[in-house]
């Protein structure tokens, strides 16, 4: 008798749906931040709510996409050197606006990469010593800027790029240190 109600008991919990497929606080970052601004540029510029619009709509901003959510985008197949295509698994859902932590579930079950990215973390250029970071980072400030140093063959002449640049890309950056 008492392996019959545990055994009923263990069923039960089997059958109950549980928070497994569920996103963990934080996992999943890059997919749900890009599709979150992806679905709100929709809705804001009065698009067509089919899977092929998306689907168009999706390629054209992976275009212009950049770092991480350009993986993203490579991942999904919505870039031209993509070797897999699962686009449709982001437009289809997208249509019926379904929400975009579904959406990046159901990917991450696809291609567990998908989730794995992560933004990297982001420097305080307000407070941040230059003269102690790495050139590698140095390059990756300009980089983000859209910028480069040609010429720069020392640490100092990647630190004087950026002095010079930080008001046009980082104002307020560029005013607290000079207000130090």
């Amino acid at each position: 008798m008492l392996c019959l109600s545990s055994l009923s008991v263990a069923l039960a919990l089997t059958l109950v749906p549980g928070s497994a497929g569920a996103l963990k606080d934080g996992e999943c970052e890059v997919c749900v931040s890009f599709l979150n601004k992806f679905y709100q540029s929709l809705k804001d510029n009065n698009v067509n709510f089919n899977s092929a619009d998306i689907e168009k709509a999706i390629v054209k901003t992976c275009k212009d996409a950049k770092g991480k959510e350009n993986r993203f985008c490579y991942y999904i197949g919505a870039t031209s050197d993509a070797a897999t295509k699962i686009i449709n698994e982001v437009s289809k859902p997208l249509s019926y606006h379904a929400p975009v932590e579904k959406i990046c579930e159901k990917l991450k079950k696809k291609d567990s990469q998908i989730c794995e990215l992560k933004y990297d973390k982001q420097l305080d250029l307000t407070t941040v010593d230059l003269k102690k970071l790495k050139v590698k980072d140095l390059k990756k400030i300009l980089e983000e800027w859209g910028e480069s140093c040609k010429g720069c063959a020392e640490k100092s002449d990647f630190i004087r790029k950026i002095t010079e640049l930080m008001p046009k890309y980082a104002p307020a950056a560029a005013r607290a240190r000079t207000d130090l």
